[in-house]
């Protein structure tokens, strides 16, 4: 059974590559049949056969980055629509940076029409290879049998996020932990995969080994602890392998290169906006004569207090009566708040925060200090979270969804944390352009990923 399902991921691994490859060349034929028929020979200096061919594998290349980013190729991983909207993301992106290639190559901005169509066609071509890799994809790879061993929370929630998925997943049963060792191995045993809920370390210890041995996958929800270690740096001074946790948040190196991408970004962005929050300011004032910001206390690294900055979406006095949860359809919320809510851009003012150096472009989003208080009553680890800067967006808001749980969200978090690097700033960044662009379960269930909007005070 093991040596059958090594072989069934081997053989979805070249399906999902063969996959990939069918779509990112029909892209690449398109562009090349736009390339030849209007741009090839109207260029000032036309190339000969190798350069057309360079310019055709560009393209290809940038659609492979941009789709790997937005995560549009995996067929059979994302939902339908969700591999839509990746895919159409990562194809405006690309055909945006290469007619601009064009343009530079051709010393003048060329016709922007063909590759209007070029970008129409791949969009009505994308719907099919969805379909039918997808079809494809679940007839010859049926959802996984999975088996559930939980222990000190719950398994409820976890198997109804995984049964969203019935196309993918098929829990089974559920064995608790608290069962002999030989009634976990016989439930293991019948299954394709496990999955492990938090339980305690030396029964999860034995099943990973048990399952290591005989090739089982297995699914583990991460501890906090669990986080940590995936951050540490191995030590090889000694002959005994050591993980070394530094525990101390960024490097001073990472720190400078973070600040200055936030001031370049912040900055570049802020110019571009300006007509956006000047069109925003306008429609606020008019709607009520309100004031068109508010400020509210949040907390950022280090546990130091800030005031961020929004444009207001709620009538004024809205908490004259103490904070309150706010509701989907709350009435304090105004025309123009309720549509800012829905595309974020009540969040623009934060560039000048980001300016001063209280948050960054991404990191946690910064809490009110009366609700981080108030987490860290049943998880102690909350204030984990502030070893960096606040951030416009994070992590746990581009993976999360509506019904994330506080806990799950600071796990993703501390994820960041730990695996922090300048391209997943870069990721995390590009998932926020497809988030607000394409609103999908993530945000169509509530009006902001975090639960900070549901405080607002004037």
């Amino acid at each position: 059974m093991p040596d059958i399902l090594r072989d069934k991921d081997s053989v979805k691994r070249i399906y999902s590559i063969l996959a990939a490859a069918v779509l990112l060349g029909v892209f690449a034929a398109g562009f090349g049949f736009v390339w030849y028929e209007f741009y090839a020979d109207a260029i000032m200096l036309p190339f000969y056969r190798r350069g057309n061919w360079v310019m055709i594998t560009i393209y290809a290349v940038l659609m492979l980055l941009f789709s790997n980013v937005f995560g549009g190729l995996k067929a059979g991983y994302l939902k339908r629509t969700d591999t839509f909207y990746s895919q159409s993301l990562s194809m405006l992106c690309v055909n945006v940076v290469t007619y601009f290639q064009i343009s530079l190559i051709a010393r003048d901005f060329a016709q922007w029409l063909p590759m209007l169509i070029l970008t129409l066609a791949d969009v009505a071509i994308l719907p099919l290879w969805i379909i039918g890799t997808n079809r494809l994809y679940f007839s010859l790879f049926p959802a996984r049998r999975l088996v559930i061993i939980y222990g000190e929370r719950a398994a409820a929630e976890l198997v109804s996020k995984m049964s969203r998925r019935v196309d993918k997943y098929m829990i089974c049963e559920s064995v608790s932990a608290d069962r002999s060792w030989d009634e976990i191995q016989e439930a293991i045993d019948k299954y394709e995969g496990v999955i492990l809920c938090e339980m305690p370390g030396q029964l999860r210890n034995d099943i990973l080994k048990y399952c290591f041995a005989r090739k089982i996958r297995v699914y583990v929800a991460p501890k906090i602890s669990d986080i940590i270690i995936r951050g540490a740096e191995e030590i090889r001074l000694f002959d005994t392998p050591l993980l070394l946790c530094r525990n101390s948040g960024l490097t001073p190196e990472q720190r400078l290169g973070k600040r200055i991408f936030d001031l370049c970004f912040s900055l570049v962005v802020g110019v571009i906006a300006l007509p956006i929050g000047i069109i925003v300011a306008v429609c606020i004032k008019l709607e009520d004569g309100g004031a068109v910001f508010y400020r509210q206390q949040r907390l950022t690294i280090d546990d130091k207090l800030f005031y961020v900055y929004k444009f207001r979406s709620m009538v004024q006095n809205a908490e004259i009566n103490g904070p309150q949860l706010a509701t989907e359809h709350d009435e304090r919320i105004t025309k123009v708040g309720r549509f800012l809510r829905k595309c974020r851009l009540d969040e623009l003012p934060q560039i000048i925060n980001i300016l001063k150096g209280d948050m960054s472009v991404v990191g946690p989003r910064p809490e009110r200090p009366e609700l981080a208080h108030e987490y860290e009553q049943s998880m102690p680890e909350f204030d984990f979270r502030l070893r960096v800067k606040a951030g416009l967006t994070g992590y746990a808001q581009v993976t999360g969804l509506y019904d994330t749980t506080p806990y799950d969200k600071l796990k993703m978090d501390l994820m960041y944390i730990e695996q922090y690097s300048m391209l997943l700033d870069l990721r995390i960044i590009m998932m926020t352009i497809k988030t607000v662009i394409f609103p999908g379960e993530t945000n169509e269930k509530i009006k902001h990923q975090d639960e900070l909007k549901n405080y607002e005070e004037e």
